[in-house]
């Protein structure tokens, strides 16, 4: 079912169905994400069964702020929060240690989870509605069904899924590739997908 991002009635609705533990697409200035509640591990579930994923492949998870980030995370470390502070809300997820009972099938059943706080308006209404009604992050990775093209317009993600599902329409995104991920779980941070942003801007934020 595609609802118009821009309408307050539509992301009330796509709240309300994170809040109860169902699947919402949803826009991001990267690519549009397959979301479920993260702190929901049988919402969760629902991602990889909708993406035919293997659930040990760890989900990022959106978050409104920083804030909301550490509620998911036992510590962020010095170089996440530098790394933060310069890039978000934006194309960038940081892996951090997770807090235990939090967001386990998100992270894969890792200690670590990867977040970030995406820019897109509708992503930062979705989020800001859905924390209303308790739901800490959305664990989304791109709304395409395993090993397929990450899509950039509502329409792929119709096309991709049973018609059922709620996808919010915000445009054609952005910047059109996934997040820069960056490791800050280590010793050393560690560049592990490239994107959008350069490694000498993360380099220098870093």
């Amino acid at each position: 079912m595609l609802l118009d991002g821009r309408d307050p009635q539509a992301i009330t609705q796509a709240a309300a169905a994170l809040a109860a533990g169902e699947l919402v697409a949803l826009p991001t200035e990267t690519v549009y994400g397959l979301g479920a509640r993260a702190d929901d591990d049988a919402a969760v579930a629902k991602i990889f069964a909708a993406k035919g994923r293997p659930a040990d492949h760890p989900l990022i998870v959106h978050v409104l702020d920083a804030e909301d980030g550490a509620r998911f995370a036992s510590r962020l470390p010095p170089v996440a929060l530098r790394l933060m502070s310069a890039f978000w809300p934006g194309p960038l997820t940081v892996i951090v240690p997770r807090a235990e009972g939090m967001g386990a099938a998100a992270a894969g059943g890792q200690s670590s989870i990867g977040l970030r706080c995406p820019a897109h308006p509708v992503a930062r209404a979705l989020l800001a509605a859905a924390r209303a009604q308790g739901v800490l992050g959305v664990a989304a990775p791109s709304a395409n069904r395993f090993g397929r093209v990450s899509p950039t317009q509502a329409r792929h993600v119709v096309d991709e899924f049973e018609p059922g599902l709620l996808v919010l329409d915000g445009g054609e995104c952005e910047v059109g590739i996934e997040s820069s991920i960056v490791d800050c779980s280590r010793e050393h941070p560690v560049l592990l997908r490239p994107g959008v942003l350069t490694h000498a801007e993360i380099e220098a934020a870093a």
